[in-house]
């Protein structure tokens, strides 16, 4: 049985896209979209918009791919990308709004590994939809992306105790609409 370095396919893939191999970049855009578009309508509620900007971030991809040093992952580095555009978009269009106050954790905060087990991926993406934006981009990014809120301070220009509490008071709203869709399920409310 041969062995195949899917590492090796991807890093040619890379160059020949490098060399504007039409090709190329149609087999990553190809591979990557889906869960890009995915990404990018995490940000952006209006899916054909998400969808735009999709579009244009894999144009940013292709421009800048001669930069790309293939240190890490591929996927991670168009991840950041499409991720940096959608917080360019929401500035852009959408006036962010940051509730400054102290940032306190309650004992009662739980987490929420446990949700997807309970409800759809609509459901959840219906419930981070109904966040306030700067609520939002706050816990994507940091609840979904991974990102410290030192680095989350330095993407959106804020302090990072504004970034704390953004993720505080979206955990509070979240966990209120979760209670509120249990009941609903289960008949109670």
């Amino acid at each position: 049985m041969k062995v195949i370095n899917l590492h090796q396919q991807e890093n040619e893939l890379i160059r020949l896209a490098v060399e504007n191999n039409r090709q190329a970049q149609q087999k990553i855009y190809s591979q990557f979209s889906p869960k890009m578009l995915s990404v990018c309508r995490q940000y952006i509620k209006d899916i054909h918009q998400a969808e735009d900007i999709m579009i244009t971030a894999f144009m940013k991809v292709f421009t800048n791919l001669k930069n790309f040093q293939f240190k890490g992952s591929f996927e991670g580095w168009i991840r950041r990308i499409m991720v940096n555009e959608c917080i360019s978009f929401i500035r852009v269009h959408k006036k962010l709004k940051y509730i400054e106050d102290d940032f306190v954790i309650g004992r009662d905060e739980e987490s929420f590994d446990s949700i997807e087990s309970q409800f759809s991926v609509a459901d959840i993406q219906f419930l981070i939809d109904s966040l306030p934006d700067g609520y939002k981009v706050v816990f994507n990014l940091y609840a979904i992306e991974g990102y410290k809120h030192q680095e989350i301070a330095g993407m959106l220009g804020i302090s990072e105790g504004t970034s704390k509490s953004q993720l505080s008071h979206a955990r509070k709203v979240l966990k209120g609409q979760i209670n509120k869709l249990k009941k609903y399920s289960n008949g109670t409310e």
